[in-house]
């Protein structure tokens, strides 16, 4: 059986799911440590607004930023590429890899080679590829895609975990943590040692100095950008700022409001290649920054949605994503800003379901730490979608009659009463159980409030006058 194309289906197949289940309940621990720490850390605020204002500079300074950043790379010895599209990100690593005879490549975790599918294409090539980052390494071993964007194996169990390990890599079961942790450390020990070149993602690049940061919870991302002699950066071209200040913002900002730490385990900066004097690190370092569609998105009216520091908040706080976990949106970016970012970077067909993916509850915008307006963008994003014609005939036909009827005082009033007297036969105690039609999606999972037979407008006339 083929896979859902639709978020709606998607969504329909993963509600009230183990998986969705488990999904929810980490997404809430991750917010609720979020705003354990945020609430003990005075200056979050401030710091908030001072991370804003640093995204937006670098946004609108963009161009200016890359080339400065471009300049201070080539000084240090490294090599900077410019992708388009996927296809030529794809091209550019592929040829690093020939051109220095490198068969295995170990990655840290990395949101923009999820996107450009890029372990597809270099295994069709011959050569292996390695996920070093704990969950991305489960995800690789299961044949799975990451359900969360810091988090990618949210939807599995340690049972699953270990199911998966006892299976694909023949130990005893075990589903104690520390072992899992254990048995994957010694296997990936081995690849770390043996690989001819390391890929990870960039956090931050700065500048100012043409230095990378990543930011991991795992060792992972220093041994997969020093032990191998090649190491090759994925930068989508957003992720940069002006000076060493504004990424110390950046970083303070980022652990609290994605994992609720003070400040992330490691945090690796790599400045060029390794120099005649260095115990280690890699003869060369190759920067490969990926348009793939993030300057129409630059252009257009959800440009913001580009300072985004993938820090996932708005993915724990979203009543949404929280029901159906992130393998209903169908996309490596999910949750309110992959319901922005993916329309953009994809185009509408497939993904205009996505904007429709919220509550409008305005959640994801209070939580983000860098105050991205993404209730905003997806009103935008809907109005493009209606204005395309891609809403389904009983959608548009409806909202077009609400709206004659909304506006008209006379009809409202009429509207409301029928409803209340309409709703009598199928409703129980105030509440309907079952609506048919469209209307089903909703009564599948919980109950409908009945319209009032007296509305508080009219109670209050009665009661207290006009």
């Amino acid at each position: 059986m083929s896979e859902p194309v639709t978020f709606l289906a998607r969504a329909e197949t993963l509600l009230g799911s183990n998986e969705a289940n488990a999904v929810g309940q980490g997404a809430r621990r991750l917010l609720n440590q979020r705003d354990l720490v945020a609430a003990d850390f005075p200056i979050m605020e401030d710091l908030r607004d001072r991370a804003r204002a640093i995204r937006l500079h670098a946004l609108n300074n963009l161009d200016r930023l890359l080339a400065h950043f471009t300049d201070r790379v080539e000084e240090q010895g490294g090599v900077v590429h410019f992708a388009a599209d996927a296809e030529e990100a794809r091209s550019i690593v592929a040829r690093i890899l020939e051109e220095t005879s490198s068969n295995l490549v170990v990655k840290s975790k990395s949101m923009v080679s999820e996107e450009i599918e890029l372990n597809e294409h270099l295994e069709s090539r011959g050569v292996e590829v390695v996920e070093t980052d704990l969950g991305e390494y489960i995800i690789q071993l299961a044949g799975d895609t990451p359900s969360h964007i810091i988090a990618p194996v949210l939807h599995m169990t340690r049972q699953d975990v270990g199911a998966l390990f006892e299976d694909k890599l023949g130990v005893e079961y075990t589903d104690d943590p520390t072992e899992l942790n254990q048995i994957a450390r010694e296997r990936l020990r081995e690849q770390f040692l043996r690989a001819d070149a390391g890929i990870s993602g960039v956090n931050i690049a700065i500048a100012e100095s043409g230095s990378l940061v990543l930011v991991t919870n795992e060792g992972n991302g220093r041994l997969t950008t020093t032990a191998p002699r090649v190491h090759i950066a994925l930068m989508g071209m957003e992720r940069i700022v002006s000076r060493w200040e504004d990424a110390a913002v950046i970083l303070e900002v980022l652990a609290k409001s994605a994992t609720g730490q003070r400040l992330s385990v490691y945090t690796s900066i790599i400045t060029g290649p390794r120099r005649d004097d260095d115990d280690d690190g890699p003869e060369q370092v190759h920067i490969v920054i990926v348009d793939n569609g993030r300057s129409d998105i630059l252009s257009g009216d959800t440009a913001e949605i580009l300072a985004c520091i993938r820090c996932g908040a708005c993915l724990n706080i979203c009543p949404v994503f929280q029901s159906v976990g992130g393998h209903a949106y169908g996309t490596v970016y999910s949750g309110p800003v992959g319901s922005v970012v993916t329309p953009g970077l994809l185009g509408m067909e497939p993904w205009w379901e996505l904007p429709y993916a919220s509550t409008l509850c305005g959640a994801c915008e209070e939580v983000c730490p860098i105050r991205i307006q993404i209730p905003s963008m997806l009103l935008n994003l809907r109005q493009r979608a209606a204005s395309e014609g891609r809403l389904p005939g009983w959608l548009e036909k409806g909202m077009a009659r609400y709206s004659r009827t909304a506006t008209a005082p006379e009809k409202w009033h009429r509207a409301k009463k029928w409803a209340a007297r309409l709703t009598g036969p199928i409703s129980s105690r105030g509440w309907i159980r079952r609506i048919p039609g469209p209307g089903r999606g909703w009564t599948d999972h919980r109950d409908f409030p009945r319209p009032a037979k007296e509305s508080f407008a009219e109670w209050w006339k009665m009661n207290r006058g006009p």
